[in-house]
């Protein structure tokens, strides 16, 4: 199964770091990162708010524990936002190229 991995960080150099190393590791077919994202959230008991970058990552589900572990590794955040959310459906020659990738 294919997945795409949002991951949010504190800025675009923590996200480039992240990024190149899930390439790096073939965890990751491609990594998007949407730099100046406004998130707005409840954090110790109080509404907050921070500019961050969003990482998009596709790879695929057998690949999740090995993502969690290598971004939690590199992310400063003591929480980091780790959600998969599956690809029920895509251009097939786009998910051979997901495969490729990950070899």
């Amino acid at each position: 199964m294919y997945v795409v991995v949002l991951v949010t960080t504190k800025d675009k150099k923590e996200a480039r770091k992240i990024s190149t190393s899930l390439i790096k590791h073939k965890l990751a077919a491609c990594v998007n990162i949407v730099d100046k994202v406004d998130s707005i959230f409840f954090w110790a008991a109080k509404l907050d708010q921070a500019k961050e970058s969003l990482l998009v990552i596709k790879s695929k589900k057998e690949k999740l524990p090995q993502i969690i572990k290598l971004v939690r590794s590199l992310h400063s955040y003591e929480v980091p936002e780790i959600i998969a959310i599956p690809i029920i459906a895509g251009d097939r020659p786009y998910l051979r190229w997901i495969d490729a990738a990950l070899r």
